[in-house]
Parts: structure tokens; sequence; C-alpha cells
């Protein structure tokens, strides 16, 4: 008696066809994922006499005195940075020569746990 070792199929041409048509992996509908807001530029703006060294520092930088500095921008007499950001509420301060500074030019502001106050910014 002779064992196969080898079996052969015995399914004809079109039979081939069609098990291939069915063995194929059915491709799964790919849904699109939520849009991201997109980031915007915010402008950061703060007067201080030239040749400070001045940072804007807060939420989103994790609060890095030295994460991003400030342009001095002579003509204008300020400090100015942009920062991209998701919208959402951010709390900042500007940190000149080491000094942490509110923005004395936002309204908008909460108390933080040093005794002092942040400023806020909400980017839409």
């Amino acid at each position: 008696m002779k064992v196969k070792t080898k079996a052969k199929c015995a399914c004809t041409a079109t039979e081939k066809k069609v098990v291939a048509k069915v063995a194929k992996p059915a491709t799964a509908k790919v849904e699109k994922a939520e849009k991201t807001p997109a980031k915007q530029d915010v402008t950061f703006t703060v007067h201080a006499d030239a040749g400070k060294a001045v940072y804007v520092a807060g939420e989103f930088n994790g609060w890095d005195p030295t994460a991003k500095k400030m342009a001095y921008k002579a003509r204008q007499g300020l400090y100015s940075a942009t920062v991209k950001l998701a919208p959402g509420t951010y709390q900042y301060k500007f940190v000149i020569d080491g000094t942490w500074c509110a923005d004395p030019e936002n309204v908008n502001a909460v108390a933080n746990d040093q005794g002092t106050f942040n400023s806020v910014v909400t980017v839409k």
C-alpha cells in the first residue's frame, strides 16, 4: 500500500478561480478619522527694554522658561513670538530676565498656586 505525500487538487481551472476569489481577505472600509482642528498662529507681545532676555512660557510648552524666546522689534519697542496652538484655552506668562510676569495688556487671568496670576489666551 502506497501512501501519497502530496495531495493534488481535484478542482477544475474555473473552480480554482472561484476559490481564489473567495479566499481573498475582505478589505474593510476605512472610515475617515475625525479631522483634528488646525493649529493657528498666536502672536504674544510684551513691552520691555531692549537688550532683555524675554521668553513666553505656558501650558503649550510645559512652562519651560526658555523654550520660546521672543524677538525684539525695535520699531514697535516690544518683544514678539508666534506659537502654533490648537483650539483651546491656555495659561501663560512672560519671563523677562528670569522674572515671571503676567501679560500686563491681557485682562484675562486666573490665580495660580504660586499666589500670583497667569494670563489666559483662548484659541478658537
